[in-house]
């Protein structure tokens, strides 16, 4: 741990600036626009499935569209791209509190809130962390995915009490005029280290990008990289989305589960501390082989234990998985591919990432609607789980940068 708090102080300015893009990324994050979900119900009276359809649309786009902008953080100036990914999640907040008056602009500002925060700043954060520091790339990460545990922490209790206080609309542009006011200061911070890290130079053209896309794709490799995080996605979106609904199917108090989310936020807090220091000095990949366990034994709590110490226990084996994760998965990429076209490469990732988030709502939207009891649909994604950590176990076979992608490129061409 001491290295990691003098880590910190010598970099302190570059993690910071990665870290408060993860921080700020809320607004876009599923367990922030839940809290949304029951008031936009009712305004527009939809089901759980019909919400769920258009969250999933909204993700769908979302993660289609950030493979064409994803790889701009290798080839244009970093302050250039973060700032159009804030003002694009400030309109985005915005567009939400006028959604009453049309659905399409519901359309709009949840596509917006997906693409810009879940999507862009988590990307752009990671990315730069993970091609701006070699040795300690795992510290850098774990710092920065501190920005996901502060933000469950603290933008559900002041988003909650907004909405309570006022409603939805109240909470949505003050969200919207928080992140234009870190937009401003932006104007402000010396990004020019990132900008000399810049491997890429040229504009990564389609026919560019398709081909690295097709390579990336065909390459075994990816399938057993994307699976977990795919999985991930699609299993912790898919029950925090409906979190309160499963509550309030087991009879559990409302305010008793929202303190034990606190516990979680803690939790992954101190694993994704705990991660970084374990990838620097173990690897990624070894990491990457059994980090979605903990969160699959809590599912099986979640499912069977009727008392909501359950959901204490669930909550506990989650932040374990999620803080882990947010480390494990970037870095894992950077060992295997390299840095060179970290902001391509990794968008590929990120948009079936962001592709997952969409099929879980939708799906278990679908199967509530249906009735399927909640053991079985937690069971169900459980079972999901596993088979994509089995899958993931095969990571240890993979060579490691030396001998992946790039380099293979180089050595058929010379």
């Amino acid at each position: 741990m001491k290295s990691l708090f003098s880590f910190l102080q010598q970099n302190r300015a570059p993690v910071s600036f990665a870290w408060s893009l993860t921080f700020l990324s809320s607004f876009g994050q599923t367990f922030l626009l839940s809290l949304y979900v029951p008031e936009l119900l009712k305004a527009f009276e939809l089901s759980k499935a019909g919400f769920g359809s258009v969250y999933a649309v909204c993700t769908v786009i979302a993660s289609v569209v950030m493979l064409t902008v994803g790889h701009t953080i290798d080839h244009k100036p970093v302050k250039k791209v973060t700032a159009f990914a804030l003002l694009a999640l400030a309109i985005s907040c915005f567009l939400l509190g006028f959604s009453e008056y049309h659905i399409a602009l519901l359309f709009v500002a949840v596509t917006g809130l997906r693409l810009n925060g879940q999507g862009m700043l988590t990307h752009i954060g990671f990315t730069l962390m993970s091609r701006y520091f070699n040795k300690d790339r795992g510290k850098a990460l774990s710092l920065t995915s501190l920005g996901f545990s502060v933000g469950e922490a603290v933008f559900p209790l002041i988003i909650s009490l907004l909405i309570l206080r006022f409603d939805y609309r109240v909470a949505a542009f003050a969200s919207g005029v928080l992140l234009l006011v870190y937009m401003i200061a932006l104007r402000f911070m010396d990004l020019r280290g990132f900008d000399r890290q810049r491997a890429v130079t040229g504009k990564q053209n389609w026919s560019k990008l398709a081909a690295t896309f097709g390579e990336l794709i065909r390459d075994k490799r990816f399938f057993i990289i994307v699976s977990p995080s795919f999985a991930l996605g699609f299993v912790s979106t898919a029950i925090f989305f409906y979190q309160y609904v499963f509550v309030e199917d087991k009879g559990w108090s409302v305010a008793l589960y929202a303190t034990f989310f606190t516990v979680y936020a803690v939790t992954r807090f101190m694993l994704s501390v705990l991660g970084g220091v374990w990838v620097d000095r173990f690897g990624a990949r070894k990491l990457f082989s059994f980090y979605l366990f903990p969160m699959s034994l809590g599912l099986l709590a979640f499912a069977f234990i009727n008392h909501i110490v359950g959901a204490l226990v669930f909550l506990i084996m989650a932040g374990v998985t999620m803080g882990i994760a947010g480390t494990v998965k970037t870095a894992v990429i950077a060992e295997v591919y390299g840095t060179a076209k970290m902001g391509t490469i990794r968008s590929l990732f990120t948009m079936f990432m962001v592709l997952s988030t969409a099929l879980g709502p939708l799906l278990v939207g679908g199967m509530l609607d249906k009735g399927i009891s909640f053991p079985y649909v937690i069971l169900s994604l459980m079972v999901l789980m596993i088979l994509a950590q089995f899958n993931a176990m095969r990571i240890r076979k993979v060579p490691l940068f030396r001998e992946s992608y790039e380099v293979s490129r180089v050595e058929k061409n010379v």
